[in-house]
């Protein structure tokens, strides 16, 4: 328990870093490779720990504080307005006034002789009420599955019918055998991939040797250390577990990510039990 405030505060520092260069590099186009260099996380998992940490997407981070320098520029200074929106990363003063708009609901010009401004409206989402069980660390051997991979908005993804298919599957090749699980695992976060571009792999696990036919596929899931989190309520509410878990468990656990992807193990079944009773486990891949 000792080394917990040393590693807290050392991902702070690291996010400190990231925070500062986006910062200081305003009137830039940030490079989300460089801010991964700066922070030293895993690559694979960078997203998903400095969002979770600044309670919002990192993209809607950087947004956000150009906003607020054009802010408080305009309430603080005589600096025109097609100036400060070269200032903070903006091509033209309508591109500024759009995005002002959003955060602020009206235009900067009205904003810079409005009395009363208005407060910035926040998009960053609490993660109270998230059930979400202490870890257990477990050593997970290999995995063999067979899977069908999807991509899409994970939200509007039919992973019923994907799991369907899977156990037609094993009954056509006479694959059934104990301890069978149902997985998946996904490849993008959410908070930054286009819904077009996410990814992930709805999975059975299987013993027996599987085979490879028409778009199910084969691989393995790799073994060594994993911290396991078991979360019970609605599915919606996974997305608020993982930030609940990297902006607050792993920096005060003395763990590190290891680059894998993270992947989820459903216990029982939406027909069967009402939303709040549904219970997942979050296997997290540590080193």
């Amino acid at each position: 328990m000792k080394n917990k405030p040393a590693t807290t505060n050392d991902y702070q520092r690291r996010i400190n870093r990231v925070v500062e260069y986006i910062r200081m590099h305003l009137d830039e186009t940030v490079d989300l490779r460089v801010l991964a260099e700066l922070s030293a996380f895993s690559p694979y998992h960078f997203h998903r720990i400095v969002s979770a940490m600044l309670g919002e997407p990192i993209g809607e981070f950087i947004v956000r504080t150009r906003i607020e320098t054009a802010a408080r520029l305009l309430r603080y200074t005589d600096v025109p307005v097609a100036e400060i929106a070269y200032r903070v990363g903006y091509d033209t003063p309508s591109s500024l006034s759009k995005a002002f708009r959003r955060f602020f609901g009206i235009s900067p010009k009205m904003y810079r002789i409005t009395k009363n401004r208005p407060m910035m409206n926040s998009n960053i989402q609490p993660d109270a009420g998230i059930r979400l069980s202490k870890p257990k660390i477990r050593e997970i051997p290999v995995k063999t599955v067979a899977y069908i991979r999807a991509q899409g908005n994970y939200s509007q993804v039919d992973y019923g019918s994907y799991f369907t298919r899977l156990w037609s599957y094993v009954k056509e090749h006479k694959l059934f055998s104990a301890g069978i699980e149902n997985l998946v695992i996904y490849h993008n976060d959410p908070d930054i991939s286009q819904d077009g571009n996410l990814r992930c792999d709805v999975c059975l696990t299987l013993p027996k040797g599987p085979v490879a036919v028409g778009d199910i596929g084969v691989k393995e899931i790799a073994g060594g250390k994993y911290a396991v989190f078991l979360y019970t309520g609605p599915y919606t509410g996974l997305g608020g577990a993982y930030k609940k878990i990297c902006g607050k468990w792993l920096p005060e656990s003395g763990c590190t990510l290891r680059e894998s992807p993270c992947f989820e193990r459903y216990l029982n079944h939406p027909d069967r039990v009402p939303a709040e009773k549904l219970k997942t486990e979050i296997y997290i891949p540590l080193m």
